[in-house]
């Protein structure tokens, strides 16, 4: 029974603690959790994905999270790639996808092969209309320059393709796939952008300056309509009617993060993005978790490998090991700070600026504190909590401070960032009694309770009487404390139960129950009652579930029409527990004849066939009249092994086999017998005339 009741407390406080950590996402890096579900969700079928895009999708995760599982597909991916390269008729995005897949794992691709891709995507790009087919294009000779030692790979009109790209482009920072097509598109944005950035590697002068702008400010313009989600993440979502067009935000925020990452890197000057708006796009792609798709994994990891090392802003992740801290364990408060791929951050300083409790807007709690940095274990950490912390639930406001001025453009800390915290504890129970009253309050029958040791109280009362219960709970600090949960439940012999919420004032908890007004809600059941307490909270160490004793109840008699008890559920164990075992009595055998007698018997019943044998030898039988021709003699011989046959399946009909299996063997063989009997004596009718004829 005890330990029923302490893991339902467990269930309890992680359910309550669950509940809470949702209102404030903590962001965390990436982890070996994310290594695990991509070794699940990339798993190649007979050592091959169904696709080069898929092929690629698989190689750049592992890529960005240290899996080498490239000698796993190399073969089977290195040969798609040389058949879609060295094939005039493969389709360009196929060319985009095993020129990518070429870029990891380094295929031994003839440098021909390589001219005739770049002859392709240079003449598709020259008269390219759609995005598509220039993202692909585009996209197809960066990757051939960049896998060859062809330096001089130039677009002939590089300004004219730029202006293209830039055709399609909207007033509000969004693109449209094609001219014919008036929707535009926040994913398709993403894909303009790289393909813009293509352009500018690929051209052999600078591009207008003037079309760099108007592209830059097409970027602050869609960082207009971006989307903020209460805890500071920041993210993109297609707006586009069309179903077939349409993305999710984890695949439209990872198609712009990388279009502008990569254009940044290419342009020089700022995009005077602020750095929150990018802080907030890593925690959008932290705060979703492991996704359980493997599209949605790539988009997380390639798109935050796009943030881990750009030229806009680096992100920096605060985050902590331990949200729950005890006072009773002396926790430490420990506080990690990462790149968004868990790399280490620059050097900077952790400040504890302010503690809050939750839902609360008074003044802090603390004055700002600096956390001790230790360089082997790269944690921030603050030794002992304040003394002015107590047992509740707290939101903690931190700040980093970068020492190197030059880093304060080139890596985003968000300013502030608030996280909930739990501070757990001992809550102390006193003043704990239970008593029965008459209607006049005055007390029959008051009985102290230790709710931490074990309680066998015993009372009794009828429907004039009252029940009251009362108890204090105060903090380490003599605070008030008010649990999630203070509920009073009696439970009667016939397993029905009746639950009450146990009110507060201060540190004071107290129920009284009028039985007069709740015979009608007890059914009007008397008899005995187990009376329980349960107090329970994510911050209270020591909750419990605590039998207090019974109490002998004393109810009228109900009326007719009385409210009946709901009827109680079956016990699972009568339902679907072991049935009574089933003990089968079979008919006493039949006592057999003596074993002499049996054997007498045998000798009997083979007397008839010795008779046949002696029978046989006084009439002559001889093999006068066997055919000597070959057809016929074999006629014969397969005739009397029929016959020998049917003795031998009588044999077996007495020995081993049932009736139904030897009358199916027997149908078989009476067929063959016929066959062969008809044959051989219709010979033996025909040698039988021609002899009287003669």
């Amino acid at each position: 029974m005890a330990g029923s009741l302490e893991g339902f407390l467990v269930l309890i406080v992680a359910a309550l603690i669950c509940s809470s950590s949702f209102a404030s996402s903590i962001f965390q890096p990436i982890s070996d959790s994310h290594r695990s579900a991509a070794l699940e969700l990339f798993t190649p079928r007979d050592g091959s994905f169904f696709s080069l895009e898929e092929t690629y999708e698989a190689l750049r995760t592992f890529e960005v999270l240290g899996i080498d599982k490239k000698s796993d597909i190399d073969t089977a991916a290195c040969q798609s790639v040389l058949e879609i390269l060295g094939s005039p008729s493969s389709a360009l995005k196929d060319l985009f996808y095993a020129l990518k897949v070429n870029g990891i794992l380094k295929c031994d691709i003839e440098k021909d092969v390589f001219e005739g891709v770049a002859s392709r995507l240079q003449a598709t790009v020259s008269g390219a209309g759609a995005l598509l087919d220039f993202y692909y294009s585009v996209g197809g000779l960066v990757l051939v320059k960049d896998q060859t030692s062809k330096d001089d790979l130039y677009l002939a009109d590089a300004e004219g393709v730029f202006g293209s790209i830039k055709a399609l482009s909207q007033s509000d920072g969004r693109w449209r796939y094609n001219s014919n097509n008036p929707e535009s598109s926040t994913f398709a944005a993403g894909l303009a952008l790289e393909a813009l950035s293509g352009v500018v590697s690929l051209s052999s002068s600078e591009i207008d300056r003037s079309l760099i702008g108007t592209t830059k400010n097409d970027i602050l313009k869609l960082f207009d309509s971006i989307e903020k989600y209460d805890d500071g993440a920041f993210y993109f979502d297609e707006k586009l009617v069309d179903a077939h067009e349409h993305q999710g935000p984890l695949s439209t925020t990872s198609s712009v993060v990388r279009g502008l990452t990569a254009f940044a890197a290419v342009t020089s000057g700022s995009l005077n993005l602020p750095s929150g708006k990018v802080l907030g796009l890593a925690r959008f792609l932290l705060g979703i978790g492991i996704p359980g798709d493997a599209k949605d994994l790539f988009n997380q990891i390639d798109s935050l490998a796009s943030l881990e090392s750009n030229s806009v802003s680096i992100p920096l992740i605060l985050s902590l090991p331990a949200t729950v801290l005890s006072l009773t364990k002396k926790d430490a408060l420990k506080v990690k700070v990462n790149t968004v791929l868990g790399s280490n951050a620059p050097p900077l300083t952790v400040k504890l600026v302010g503690v809050f409790r939750s839902g609360s807007k008074d003044t802090s709690l603390i004055e700002g504190q600096e956390l001790k940095f230790n360089p082997e274990s790269t944690v921030y950490a603050l030794d002992a909590l304040p003394k002015s912390i107590d047992v509740g639930k707290y939101t903690f406001v931190f700040e980093m401070v970068l020492h190197d001025p030059d880093h304060l453009n080139l890596y985003a800390t968000g300013g502030q960032t608030r996280i909930p915290i739990f501070v757990t504890g001992v809550v102390k129970v006193d003043s704990a009694e239970i008593s029965v009253l008459d209607s006049d309050l005055g007390s029959t029958e008051t009985k102290k309770i230790d709710l931490a040791g074990e309680n066998t109280v015993s009372l009794s009362a009828n429907h004039l009487q009252k029940l009251r219960l009362s108890f204090q709970l105060s903090t380490s600090l003599g605070h008030a404390f008010k649990p999630h949960q203070a509920i009073l439940k009696l439970t009667h012999e016939t397993k029905v139960e009746h639950s009450f919420v146990v009110g507060s004032s201060g540190k004071q908890f107290e129920i009284n129950l009028d039985f007069l007004g709740l015979v009608e809600k007890f059914f009007y059941l008397s008899g005995k009652y187990n009376v329980q307490l349960t107090v329970g909270d994510a911050a209270m160490e020591n909750s419990f579930l605590k039998a207090i004793g019974h109490l002998d109840l004393d109810l009228p008699e109900p009326p007719e029409k009385a409210p009946q008890p709901p009827p109680q559920p079956l016990d699972q164990n009568l339902r679907y527990g072991p049935k009574a075992e089933i003990t089968h009595i079979f008919r006493v055998p039949e006592k057999l004849p003596p074993k002499e007698l049996s054997h007498a018997f045998l000798g009997l019943t083979l007397f008839p066939l010795l008779g046949f044998l002696v029978g046989l030898l006084r009439l002559g039988v001889n093999l006068k009249n066997f055919p000597s021709s070959s057809v016929p003699a074999m006629f014969a011989v397969l005739f009397h092994l029929g016959i020998a046959a049917v003795l031998l399946l009588y044999a077996l009909f007495w020995l081993k086999w049932d009736l139904f299996t030897t009358l199916k063997a027997l149908g078989f063989l009476g067929a063959f017998l016929m066959f062969v009997g008809h044959r051989i004596l219709s010979h033996l009718a025909s040698m039988s005339s021609k002899l009287k004829s003669a």
